[in-house]
């Protein structure tokens, strides 16, 4: 099994933005093929990253989803919200940085 972490930090007032965003997501993901399962956690000390973790069969079936059309328009909004950041001359409410694993036990 592959597991793909999202480790995203959030400025203060876009906390609860992220988490709407979450909340309506299109749940496209869960319709490609070897994906298994997502976790979406919210840092309990409200000041650690939100962790998006991915379960998939393979590395290949994440790599299809983060190149797919799909992803593009599952994450849209969000992607939406940091270019009009850019664009107004400020940091951009979120950061994401992907890290990717194979399980080794469970």
């Amino acid at each position: 099994m592959f597991v793909a972490v999202n480790y995203i930090s959030c400025k203060e007032d876009y906390k609860k933005r992220f988490e709407e965003l979450f909340g309506t997501r299109a749940k496209a993901i869960d319709e490609m093929p070897g994906f298994k399962f997502m976790n979406v956690l919210k840092p309990v000390d409200g000041v650690s990253d939100y962790l998006i973790v991915s379960y998939w069969e393979e590395e290949n079936n994440f790599k299809g989803w983060t190149s797919s059309s799909a992803f593009i328009e599952g994450h849209k909004r969000g992607f939406e919200d940091i270019a009009l950041a850019k664009a107004s001359g400020i940091e951009p409410p979120m950061k994401s940085v992907f890290r990717t694993y194979n399980v080794i036990a469970s």
